[in-house]
């Protein structure tokens, strides 16, 4: 790590101009949340292995940012030469370095791996102390990294209508028309999901989520691909031939958007480009405007337009691309009873290793602790042997294509670490007196899912049940929310946090994502959460979104409840303002733990509402299951009185 930091340095001294300070963000080319082993260039720089963060290095000190999921994880990861600051509660990196850096200081970014947003709030903080953002014409990073893993070529795979539910032809249709109200002769698409989305296609590119390092630009009569084209086989080119879009080369998509910018970008073969009825007449005058999203466009692409002929808004494809169509909500039911049925298999498994290795008392039955004498000396389960069984059982699954994100396979204390990954080295043994917490999810070809459950195989505490009878209420009372259209999940989010505010507990992540139609786990545009961006987009009927409420003691132990819903229109007795209202719709099957439950603590609509979640559960996966599971699955369902 020393050395790393060492070269770098050496890079910053000897770059034209001197770099006082070189940041190193989580995100690629296309702003990612995942990224390929390639991109992990703050991973590598830091050793901290966390999905979100952001890595300062200056010419005596190293300093990383990352949120509060990972500030345990941090911690434990981060070596001597790092210093971790903590987002919400340290100054934020831009506030820092224009505050700490000196005068007419030289701050190096690669600018491909920046965003439009973040380049222009850093330069707009910067200026006040003649302080200069730097676009390094190489990634400093890459020029360090010796072992750094090649980029890979997975072939770009078609994803068909019966699972899309709408055409290529339609959704470029639709994006025309967007242009056309915004008059934008263009637009550039950055973000993997929304190109994958956009073109219906998937890929392989980045572990967890099926997408193809691409950019898209789309204009009123011409439609660009750009994409190693080695990973594009005749199949697909015929297929997108026939749908007006070009494929080039991924590099030159540089050029391309100067092109764009000067309206001289041209399809190179006839039969590309679209005429009629869908001309733009911003396109012909040359007076129309370039639209990109300020989020997931890189500051290298925008540093090739007239910036007074840029809509910075959010992509169109955001939101279309949240809102599922009948053949996606569909496609994501199934695919979330068949995941249940996988999950439900683990919990068997799981509970009967606990009793016949370590002489637990088991899912059911509270005993005083495990039977020691009869743990075996020659078997052991650890939070990865575990975790591996569960993507096991997933893999036997009809559609099945990976899991969505690494598997949160946690044990006590490790359970407080909330996006904590384990590691078949380091990870601890299972411990049937420790809580463990399982938060994972797969990749299907119809759909993808996400559920976190919370077991106890020993005999839990009264905190420990008075924590997860807090966390459940919560889960419980955002999951029967009902709300006027126009609602934000900002508005929504305190209802999971009440039950755990009354006893002066609280968590520190948001409490939902949507989640994508066989693309990202995490997608956009909307979210429950108390971070103000959650303000920026209602909530709306067919989008999903998780409802994960949780509690964790660091050093102790860690509890959170996760299922995915769809939002729908509510049936109300009245409509207040003709607004119309929506309700939830668990599609999440697995059920919760009756002993962890303190019942005294459940309202009886709470209790009514478990019964009959526990009572469709055990309908919907009976047919999934064998017999033994059945009985299982049975007794773990059967309704429970006050």
């Amino acid at each position: 790590m020393a050395d790393t930091l060492s070269a770098l340095r050496s890079l910053m001294a000897s770059h034209s101009p001197p770099l006082d300070a070189l940041v190193v963000p989580s995100e690629d080319y296309h702003q990612s949340e995942y990224v390929s082993a390639r991109d992990k260039r703050r991973e590598f720089v830091s050793g901290f292995t966390g999905s979100a963060g952001l890595a300062l290095v200056t010419k005596n000190e190293a300093r990383l940012w990352t949120d509060g999921r990972y500030f345990l994880q941090a911690t434990q990861e981060l070596s001597d030469h790092w210093q971790l600051m903590r987002m919400g509660e340290d100054p934020a990196v831009d506030i820092w370095m224009a505050d700490n850096l000196p005068k007419d200081s030289a701050i190096g970014i690669d600018p491909w791996c920046v965003s439009i947003d973040t380049a222009q709030k850093w330069e707009l903080a910067f200026s006040k102390k003649h302080q200069k953002l730097v676009q390094t014409s190489t990634n400093l990073v890459d020029e360090v990294w010796k072992n750094q893993p090649p980029a890979e070529i997975n072939p770009v795979i078609v994803h068909p209508l019966e699972y899309t539910g709408r055409s290529v032809a339609d959704k470029l249709k639709d994006l025309r028309e967007r242009l056309i109200q915004e008059n934008a002769r263009g637009i550039i698409i950055s973000a993997l999901d929304e190109v994958a989305w956009l073109y219906n296609i998937r890929g392989s590119d980045v572990s967890y989520s099926p997408v193809v390092h691409a950019f898209a630009i789309v204009t009123s009569n011409s439609a660009f691909f750009y994409v190693d084209k080695r990973k594009v086989s005749s199949e697909v080119n015929t297929c997108w031939e026939e749908n007006g879009i070009e494929v080039r080369d991924y590099k030159s998509v540089s050029s391309d958007v100067a092109l764009l910018a000067s309206n001289q970008l041209k399809p190179s073969f006839k039969g590309t480009e679209i005429t009629g009825n869908g001309t733009n007449k911003a396109e012909d005058k040359n007076d129309g405007l370039i639209w990109a999203d300020p989020g997931s466009c890189c500051y290298a692409l925008y540093s090739k337009l007239n910036p007074e002929k840029v809509i910075l808004q959010q992509s169109p494809l955001a939101l279309a691309k949240a809102l599922k169509n009948p053949i996606e909500l569909e496609g994501l039911k199934k695919a979330h009873i068949r995941d249940g049925a996988a999950v439900v298999q683990y919990l068997v498994w799981l509970d009967k290793q606990a009793q016949e290795i370590y002489g637990a008392s088991g899912f059911f039955s509270e005993g005083e602790g495990t039977d020691k004498k009869k743990h075996s000396k020659t078997t052991k389960l650890t939070e990865v042997t575990v975790s591996d069984k569960l993507e096991g059982f997933r893999a036997s699954k009809e559609n099945f294509r990976g899991l969505s994100f690494p598997t949160i396979s946690s044990v006590g204390p490790n359970a407080a670490i909330i996006h904590y990954s384990p590691q078949a080295e380091t990870c601890a043994e299972f411990d049937p007196d420790s809580i463990y917490l399982f938060d994972s999810g797969a990749q299907y070809l119809d759909g993808t899912t996400d559920i976190t459950r919370t077991v106890h195989f020993g005999k839990p505490s009264a905190h420990e049940k008075a924590c997860y009878t807090a966390v459940l209420k919560g889960h419980i009372a955002l999951g029967n929310a009902r709300f006027p259209n126009g609602t934000n999940g900002h508005a929504l989010d305190i209802l999971a946090r009440v039950p755990l505010w009354k006893s002066g507990l609280d968590y520190r992540h948001g409490t939902g994502h949507g989640i994508g139609s066989y693309l990202n786990v995490h997608e956009g545009p909307h979210l429950i959460s108390f971070r103000p961006h959650a303000r920026n987009v209602p909530l709306q009927a067919s989008m999903t979104v998780t409802d994960e409420p949780g509690y964790y003691e660091d050093g102790k132990f860690g509890i959170r409840l996760e299922n995915v819903l769809i939002i729908n229109e509510a049936d109300t007795k009245f409509n207040f303002g003709d607004k119309g209202y929506l309700q939830f719709e668990h599609i999440t099957w697995a059920p919760y733990q009756r002993k962890l439950i303190d019942l005294s603590l459940l309202a009886p609509e709470e209790l009514e509402w478990l019964n009959t979640y526990h009572s469709k559960c055990r309908d919907i996966l009976a047919p999934y299951v064998d017999e033994s599971e059945k009985a299982w699955l049975k007794k773990a369902t059967e309704p429970i009185s006050a």
